[in-house]
């Protein structure tokens, strides 16, 4: 049976009310009756677009948005509104129009500008979309999504002043932001600056993801107990658990003990405790990442790797595999040994930034370890910006991951 028009508006007050209140669960159902009888009706189909956005329901609110805009082409709202259902939605190109018709009506909004920018990076399309953050920027020079959006895009292309410039200015708006602050330290600490990157760096520690144990966060003051060492990793057994950990458990002259998988406590020649076992004795805990923080290390003031339980015993036959522990494929005619286990056999490792790798180059054998950099996996700020010897390990020489023929060169020599 047809609503009446006291009915409709009884729905659409009802359906309003709920929604101002924030409870959208209840005023959709409602708003989706007023729709269905006002199928032409920009602002009831809106309204619903609206309601089913707040819900995470993003599949279904595209096509009330999508009709509401094409009943409201001058409201820049409905056009907004359903670009932002269709990035999330992975539908950038159409993201795209709907906020380039938005901009049309309403062309000094930084919003618009801000959101065409994140449309055109999601395209690959990133000079106009670090054109689209400027042109926000020139409008409103704090809009701090604007300012992130565009700092991320100067530090892909290696404009390091300009990017640290824009985090400064978002830091001044928000400046205990953790992931602003963590994102200028890393970009500090990828230059080598290491005495302005390190304090910003454990912005992180406040982020979620990290395991933390329940202790006091050490800072380097004396202390009547013990200190626990731990990698902030959630799974302790990951490689990039143990890779931490053999690279950064460097304590000498610190009454402490490292928490560590089992494999890297038969490794190592410290006190260690493995996740889960009792805490009594420790007054204070540190993330292994926060060490050269407290301890004030440099690349150039490094401590000595710590000691370790394994020797090296090394196949030294010509033709004796290398150890190859690199997601890339090995030169031709090179043979090869893949198995950690078996580390300390090989009278030479090439890899990448793993754990099996590290332990070779702790064992004094020498090492060249491939460090990939990409947009999704930079080199680790810890390695500093050069390559070659490293003072991380006396022998381990250190390559760009796409420099496959200065590796190929290499190894004759070795």
């Amino acid at each position: 049976m047809a609503l009446s028009d006291q009915q409709i508006n009884a729905l659409a007050q009802n359906a309003i009310q709920r929604a101002s209140a924030g409870d959208f669960a209840a005023a959709e159902p409602l708003l989706a009756q007023v729709a269905d009888a006002r199928p032409n009706s920009g602002q009831a189909l809106h309204l619903l677009g609206q309601a089913r956005l707040k819900l995470g329901r993003f599949a279904e609110a595209r096509e009330p948005l999508e009709r509401a805009a094409k009943f409201l082409p001058r409201e820049p709202a409905a056009q907004v509104n359903l670009a932002g259902c269709l990035s999330v939605l992975g539908a950038h190109a159409e993201a795209l129009v709907a906020l380039d018709r938005a901009l049309k009506l309403a062309p000094d909004n930084p919003a618009i500008l801000h959101n065409r920018g994140r449309a055109l990076e999601a395209l690959g399309r990133t000079d106009e979309a670090e054109q689209a953050y400027t042109d926000a920027l020139s409008i409103d020079h704090r809009l701090m999504p604007a300012l992130s959006a565009r700092a991320g895009l100067l530090a892909a292309r290696g404009d390091w002043a300009g990017a640290l410039a824009d985090l400064d200015m978002a830091l001044t708006n928000r400046p205990d932001d953790a992931q602003l602050r963590l994102r200028r330290g890393e970009l500090l600490l990828a230059q080598g600056d290491w005495m302005r990157g390190l304090d910003d760096y454990d912005a992180r520690l406040d982020l979620p993801g990290h395991w933390t144990p329940d202790l006091p966060r050490w800072q380097g003051e004396p202390l009547d107990g013990r200190l626990l060492v731990y990698p902030e990793q959630d799974n302790i057994e990951s490689d990039a658990a143990m890779r931490d950990t053999l690279m950064l458990a460097r304590l000498p002259g610190v009454d402490a003990a490292i928490q560590c998988s089992a494999k890297v406590a038969e490794w190592l020649d410290l006190p260690t405790v493995r996740r889960g076992d009792s805490l009594a004795g420790f007054t204070a805990a540190i993330a292994l990442r926060s060490l050269p923080k407290v301890l004030d290390w440099s690349l150039h003031t490094l401590p000595p790797p710590p000691p370790l339980h394994l020797k090296a015993e090394p196949d030294d036959r010509a033709d004796a595999p290398i150890g190859w522990f690199s997601t890339s494929d090995p030169p031709p005619n090179v043979a090869v040994e893949r198995n950690p286990e078996h580390v300390a056999r090989c009278r030479l490792v090439v890899g990448d930034d793993h754990a099996p790798t590290h332990l070779a180059a702790m064992l004094g054998i020498p090492t060249l370890m491939r460090l990939a950099h990409s947009p999704i996996n930079s080199v680790d700020w810890l390695w500093g910006p050069q390559r070659g010897p490293s003072p991380w390990y006396h022998s381990i020489e250190t390559l760009d991951g796409d420099a496959a023929e200065a590796l190929v060169a290499r190894l004759p020599r070795c």
